[in-house]
């Protein structure tokens, strides 16, 4: 019954202790894998919207300068000029000199005829009136083509201007490095699978791809990208091959070219995926360490609970026990005033006998024989014994009959002899020597002595215990010594017994705590006796050694300081003499 309560405790305090943690910590955890991820994404997102603005920005200031470089001939240079061969070979090698972009030069007149030309293809002196690069130069002026084969029968793009001069007007076309163009659209790098190409309004390659493209074929995957729109956008994209990716596009050329960079998903928030690995476990760990720390803690309380109540438990047995005690000093005390009068009575008897004893012999009637000595032998032990007997009862009535404690002057030298002498009787049957050793004059002390010697038999008794247990009934020693030292009285009760643990020394005066077996001792005594000690201003302390004897040793103010010291045999001894 007992233990399934505790195992019902327990499983309550382990759900307590497990949840009250866990759901802040996941909560917490949660909102933050909720804003990382938020904020790693768009901060990813942002990232490539910057690249592909860069990066159209470059390519679109790359056409500009390459224009710019056609015009400035076209500005400087005329038709004229221009048409005859050895004067377009160093214009073309000056303009080579600054861009190495250009592959050749070319000057067309009015109808489309290839009138002059630098580069590595036999192109002079063909028609290009019919050419769609032709006639979009014509009506706008400057144009810049898609990729085709043309005449060349070789992928590239052009960028050509139309002008006016004498009388007719004339074009000026320069072709570009398409390996060198490539080489600029794909110089992007966006982590390890990030890249950067260019497509037309048709879905085909002007420039090629890493992975997977060449010039002028056309991307099955076109239709996702040639969405129109303003500026950048950016959108997640899955391939015909399940490939999985994150795109950002912008129109350029004129609306002409669609520049598109795109990275894998799984490239792009690999940090993402990081951080959510690391957090798994970072949070497995957590929530481990949590259970764990529960589980230990859970059995830490249920255990000093269940230690709680069996100390409980003890205290209780050790309670009735201290009840039963009380109960029996009570009757103690009543025994002893009940044996008082038969006592009385039998002094006054034995003080009779004596008297008609000593009549009889006065008047003769009894002989000086043995047997009469014997008979009045017996009557004087029989008034040594109830004189002793009657003292016994005395001290057992002073001792319960004292309830509220009175302060008076007491002289250590008088008392504690007297005291010794209660138990000198015991010490002798238990085969205990009980020794006493006492100053010379030994400051008195303002103290109850009714709780003074509580103390000092509880002191005695408990040394009785400790001597008997690891002697038997034969070489135990108990010395008592009193002593001034100032203005300070010492009472010092020392033992050859078992000893005090040195890990129960801090508790020996604690209320309940005990060591003896269970209907021997309360755990009450010396509890009691620092107690009283405190009361009277004094303090108690204990040395004690495991097998080898404790000391207590009692400090109380002295009313007259004074020192010196002798040394006196046993107690009983010592009351004898005072008696004679």
């Amino acid at each position: 019954m007992r233990s399934g309560r505790y195992d019902a405790l327990k499983k309550k305090i382990l759900g307590v202790m497990i949840l009250v943690p866990i759901v802040p910590f996941l909560l917490v955890l949660l909102t933050g894998y909720h804003f990382f991820t938020n904020s790693l994404q768009k901060t990813t997102i942002s990232h490539l919207e910057q690249i592909i603005d860069d990066h159209s920005r470059l390519v679109d200031l790359f056409l500009a300068e390459r224009t710019k470089d056609l015009e400035l001939i076209a500005e400087t240079h005329g038709f004229e000029e221009l048409r005859r061969p050895e004067a377009l070979a160093e214009v073309f090698a000056r303009l080579r000199a600054r861009s190495p972009a250009f592959v050749d030069l070319g000057v067309f007149d009015a109808s489309g005829m290839h009138v002059a030309y630098q580069g590595p293809y036999d192109l002079a002196g063909r028609d290009y009136c019919e050419a769609p690069w032709f006639r979009k130069v014509r009506e706008q002026g400057r144009f810049v083509s898609d990729v085709f084969l043309g005449f060349r029968n070789v992928p590239h793009f052009v960028i050509a201007i139309a002008r006016e001069g004498g009388g007719q007007g004339w074009v000026l076309r320069g072709t570009i490095d398409t390996l060198l163009f490539t080489d600029i659209v794909e110089k992007v790098r966006v982590g390890k699978t990030g890249e950067a190409y260019i497509l037309d309004t048709d879905g085909a390659f002007q420039t090629e791809r890493r992975s997977g493209g060449n010039l002028l074929e056309s991307d099955g995957e076109a239709a996702a990208y040639l969405v129109p729109h303003e500026g950048i956008r950016t959108f997640r994209h899955e391939d015909a091959r399940g490939e999985k990716y994150v795109c950002a596009t912008s129109w350029m050329n004129e609306g002409s070219w669609l520049l598109v960079v795109r990275q894998e998903e799984a490239d792009a928030f690999r940090a993402l995926d990081d951080a959510i690995r690391l957090t798994l476990l970072i949070s497995t760990i957590g929530l481990g360490a949590i259970v764990a720390l529960a589980l230990y803690l859970t059995h830490h309380i249920v255990r000093r609970m269940e230690r709680v109540d069996e100390e409980k438990g003890r205290l209780n047995q050790q309670l009735i026990v201290a009840g039963r005690l009380a109960e029996i000093g009570e009757m103690a005390a009543g025994l002893a005033h009940e044996i008082n009068n038969p006592l009385q009575i039998i002094r006054v008897e034995q003080t009779l006998i004596e008297t008609l004893l000593g009549e009889i012999r006065e008047e003769g009637g009894l002989p000086d024989s043995d047997r009469v000595k014997e008979v009045l032998d017996s009557v004087r032990q029989i008034e040594v014994q109830t004189k002793r007997c009657g003292k016994i009862t005395q001290s057992l009535l002073n001792f319960a009959r004292r309830k509220e404690p009175v302060t008076e002057v007491v002289d250590l030298a008088r008392f504690v002899p007297e005291i010794l002498e209660m138990v000198a009787n015991k010490a002798s049957v238990d085969g205990i020597a009980l020794d006493l050793e006492c100053a010379s004059a030994v400051p008195r002390v303002l103290a109850d002595s009714g709780q003074l010697q509580q103390v000092l038999l509880n002191l005695l008794n408990n040394a009785f215990d400790a001597v008997g247990e690891m002697h038997g009934g034969q070489g135990g020693r108990v010395e008592v010594a009193l002593r001034g030292k100032g203005d300070t009285a010492v009472l010092c009760v020392s033992d050859n017994g078992t000893g005090i643990a040195l890990e129960n020394l801090e508790k020996v005066f604690t209320p309940f705590f005990t060591t003896k077996p269970v209907g021997r001792g309360t755990g009450l005594g010396l509890s009691v006796c620092y107690a009283i000690v405190k009361s009277m201003g004094g303090s108690i302390h204990v040395d004690s050694e495991w097998r080898r004897g404790t000391s207590f040793t009692i400090k109380l103010p002295a009313v007259e300081p004074e020192a010196g010291a002798k040394k006196s045999g046993p107690a009983a001894a010592q009351a004898r003499e005072a008696k004679g």
